[in-house]
């Protein structure tokens, strides 16, 4: 029997991390805002680096709600796009020093997307993460919590569905 030998660890940690930022840099409104990813195994964790841009109310000063939408929506879109990705970034189908914005498959079309502003969002970081709730070939649901200091202390939740993009192109 020919079997394919195991690829180190390191490579495959590459080459989750670089189809990531390749992911990440498709948008360049989450740049704009400063939202980041960090990876452990599947799951990713997203930040929002505070900046006083954000501020949408500075009597309090809290964060303005718009920007915290954009945070949720943007971290269920790369969430879903990872999800959809996985396969083919951990058997080497993707291969991460040619993916740029022309080779990155299309990101899935927000249908309709519900925010529940549970608190203000306090002049600080603030983290998301988003869970799949369904996911086929044209439609998905996604769930995301956003909080602070406090993982159990949330300030944002959406719920999104999304229009997935053909697999053929």
């Amino acid at each position: 029997m020919n079997r394919k030998k195991p690829e180190p660890m390191q490579v495959v940690k590459q080459r989750r991390d670089g189809a990531l930022t390749a992911l990440a840099a498709s948008i360049p409104y989450a740049q704009f805002l400063g939202i980041e990813f960090e990876r452990r195994g599947d799951e990713l964790t997203s930040t929002l680096k505070y900046d006083d841009k954000l501020i949408g109310n500075p009597m309090l000063p809290a964060l303005h709600g718009g920007a915290t939408a954009a945070f949720l929506e943007v971290t269920a879109v790369i969430e879903l796009s990872w999800a959809s990705l996985w396969t083919d970034i951990e058997n080497g189908t993707i291969d991460v020093d040619t993916l740029g914005p022309d080779t990155l498959p299309r990101l899935p079309k927000t249908i309709d997307f519900t925010v529940d502003y549970l608190r203000s969002g306090l002049p600080r970081d603030a983290y998301a993460r988003a869970r799949v709730n369904r996911s086929g070939r044209r439609y998905a649901s996604v769930h995301v919590e956003a909080w602070q200091d406090n993982r159990s202390k949330l300030f944002a939740q959406a719920t999104g569905h999304f229009l997935m993009p053909s697999r053929d192109g």
